[in-house]
């Protein structure tokens, strides 16, 4: 792999940037893998990548049935933040967002982890109790974050209303190294340095059948044909119900879309990422000069990758009382994912019925953000079959009752 540098633009500028090679290389799949992962999104792919980096095992496949980084990866927000408030909640985001830092050197890949910082807004007084306990707890956990007063809040966001009608804005939980990344850099990157290593990326390979002999997986049938498998993890949001239905088990999520949209570019006006909780809207810039704006899940069970419009108007409505100059924006595009959810909306990182099979789904609206950490420690469960981070997001635990309940204490599961 030739390293992206300024040194390499100003050669390849000189030769009419006629030597640039492909970024990852397209295979044929082989007859038998160490490790199958089914999926190329960010979760995919940096599973694969911290295969091979922390742990040497390069002989992997990554399935995915249409294109790279094309769910849920390509189709979200941006946002990065771990002011959470459950403490393994809190570690594997941590550990994701510290992993964003550096991720562009780490890659040699240019990600745009820009941290501009995560501005979770109180507009009710149950809100501001629950921001400052998890401020609190934040401390404990070494997250740093803040509880900070409206005027604050105003002087970091001037677009803002404070005095809005129905929801007064009462001060915010500010989290200064949050931010945004480009979401498909993220897994370019990663495909990038997995082809590197010697792994697939099979693309245009849909997975049809999973084969396991007394209890074990020993592979997969997919349109290209059989591959064979010492282990299988499954990585594929939210289809991964339909997945987990070819090995013969059933996972805990439901599938639902979440919708979101970009209006016209503007000149810049907002330099941080906004979330209104109260009224379900969150905004951020993009470097473009575009607002980002999302909101709340269907209400509906769905695998549709489309917005519709009233949706996109419950949430414009909502964000135009605390930002009134929304109003006059028009909208430029808009779309859908396909987001899997947990009864207690935290994910599973786990071992499944299935001897060798593992599962990483269920992040729900909160996927992009802890791509990293959910990488680090998926792969860290299958090459050693234990990790500390990925302890207590196991399947058993809706079994023993030992919920992450993030829908409550984090007030949103984004």
């Amino acid at each position: 792999m030739k390293r992206y540098s300024a040194f390499a633009v100003a050669r390849e500028a000189l030769r009419y940037h006629t030597g640039w090679e492909r970024a990852w290389r397209s295979p044929e799949p082989k007859r038998r893998y160490d490790v199958i992962i089914v999926g190329a999104g960010g979760h995919g792919l940096a599973t694969a990548y911290f295969l091979g980096k922390n742990f040497g095992i390069t002989n992997v496949a990554v399935l995915e049935k249409g294109w790279l980084g094309g769910g849920n990866t390509g189709r979200n927000t941006t946002i990065i933040r771990s002011n959470y408030l459950q403490d393994p909640s809190a570690a594997i985001y941590e550990k994701a967002r510290s992993l964003y830092e550096t991720m562009s050197q780490d890659l040699n890949y240019n990600v745009m982890f820009s941290p501009r910082g995560v501005i979770m807004l109180a507009q009710t007084e149950h809100e501001v109790r629950g921001y400052k306990r998890t401020a609190h707890a934040n401390a404990l956990q070494g997250v740093q974050t803040e509880w900070i007063e409206p005027a604050r809040v105003k002087e970091l966001v001037p677009i803002i209303n404070l005095e809005g009608p129905r929801y007064p804005v009462l001060g915010g939980l500010w989290q200064e190294r949050g931010g945004t990344a480009r979401h498909d850099a993220v897994a370019w990157g990663y495909a990038r340095a997995c082809s590197a290593m010697g792994m697939d990326i099979i693309q245009k390979c849909e997975v049809t059948g999973v084969r396991s002999e007394n209890g074990r997986v020993v592979g997969v049938d997919t349109t290209k044909g059989a591959i064979d498998c010492d282990k299988l993890g499954m990585v594929v949001a939210g289809n991964c119900s339909h997945l987990s239905e070819m090995a013969g088990f059933r996972l805990p999520v439901e599938s639902v879309a979440l919708q979101a949209l970009v209006s016209e570019p503007i000149k810049p006006c907002m330099d941080v990422v906004v979330m209104a909780n109260t009224v379900h809207g969150y905004m951020s810039q993009s470097d473009k000069g575009e607002m980002v704006i999302g909101g709340g899940t269907d209400g509906f069970n769905n695998y549709t990758q489309r917005g519709s419009f009233h949706h996109i108007e419950e949430t414009v409505r909502a964000l135009n009382e605390t930002f009134p100059m929304v109003s006059r924006l028009k909208m430029l595009r808009q779309w859908g994912g396909i987001v899997d959810v947990t009864g207690d909306r935290s994910p599973l990182i786990s071992k499944t019925p299935v001897d060798n099979i593992f599962v990483n789904a269920g992040w729900g609206t909160g996927g992009f953000k802890a791509i990293p950490g959910s990488g680090w420690a998926m792969a860290e469960l299958m090459a050693t079959g234990h990790s500390p981070l990925a302890e207590e997001f196991s399947m058993m635990r809706f079994k023993e009752g030992k919920f992450i309940d993030e829908s409550v204490a984090a007030g949103v599961a984004h």
